[in-house]
């Protein structure tokens, strides 16, 4: 068993990391392993709506978001990790998971959480909009004992946010424990739903 953590902030070892490897050391006490993927200093591209990945299951942008499109189909669960701009997650982070979210098919059913990280707020504001992507592909989100944040201006600070550390080994520990519940239920023979074709509308019809 594995999750792949996303960290979105431009600095490598920062807050945001922080608080990811905080949830990871959880997960890794549980049993489950982890992968730490830095994309703060990549040109993310924004999507084009080229329609490229809909004939070959891969973006015409070769930036990083196929290869994480490919880990993911290796993983059991995801965390995605973002400093917060203007109550909003990095710009580049959404860039990515505006892409991912379009080629990636092995995103269902398997559990998600975001993190934030911030000075001081916003950090809800980002995490929701984080959270609208794993509701749109049937990601069980986890929860954790408070909302998914950490507090300070350089990891000195998010050390001594002992409440913010204890929401992320709270939030590891509830994804291992998920994660697992998932594979006893498909060792029993529950396989995960059925997905019926998308009926797409819109307002003036």
């Amino acid at each position: 068993m594995k999750v792949l953590l996303i960290n979105g902030s431009p600095h490598e070892k920062g807050c945001t990391y922080t608080a990811l490897s905080e949830a990871a050391s959880a997960l890794n006490e549980n049993g489950v392993d982890t992968e730490i993927v830095w994309i703060g200093n990549k040109a993310i591209h924004g999507c084009i709506a080229c329609g490229g990945c809909a004939k070959t299951g891969r973006c015409v942008f070769d930036d990083g978001v196929n290869e994480i499109s490919d880990k993911m189909a290796g993983s059991d669960g995801l965390i995605v990790g973002t400093p917060v701009y203007y109550a909003s997650p990095n710009g580049s982070l959404y860039c990515l998971l505006d892409r991912l979210f379009g080629i990636c098919p092995s995103l269902a059913h398997k559990p998600a959480a975001a993190v934030a990280s911030a000075r001081r707020g916003g950090t809800t504001a980002a995490l929701d909009g984080l959270n609208k992507y794993f509701t749109f592909k049937q990601m069980p989100v986890v929860s954790s004992t408070y909302w998914n944040n950490v507090h300070g201006s350089k990891p000195e600070d998010v050390m001594k946010d002992e409440e913010g550390l204890q929401t992320m080994r709270n939030l590891g520990t509830n994804m291992a424990w998920l994660i697992k519940c998932i594979e006893a239920g498909k060792n029993a023979g529950i396989p995960v739903p059925d997905t019926a074709a998308k009926v797409k509308t819109n307002f003036i019809r």
